[in-house]
């Protein structure tokens, strides 16, 4: 894998917290941020991934879904009989 090298401007008071954090597990501040995007990219992916899935769970359904869903419900409060 190809590193390349990048500048990038941050706080003063975020540099020191990273440089701190750095030298605690032992890993060079490169590392560190490196860690920090590879999270941040999985966290946006997950993100967008939830909201295609809430867009598809959300979409109106068709009549004969929701036909279906009303026979279920009906069974389903026959099987349980006055349970609830």
């Amino acid at each position: 894998m190809t590193n390349i090298k990048t500048a990038i401007s941050i706080r003063q008071s975020l540099f020191d917290q990273v440089d701190k954090l750095a030298r605690q597990p032992h890993v060079s501040r490169s590392e560190l941020f490196g860690m920090a995007v590879e999270e941040y990219i999985r966290h946006y992916q997950n993100q967008q991934l939830l909201e295609k899935l809430n867009d598809a769970y959300t979409e109106e359904t068709e009549l004969n879904e929701q036909t279906y869903l009303r026979q279920m419900r009906k069974q389903h409060r026959k099987i349980l009989g006055g349970e609830w």
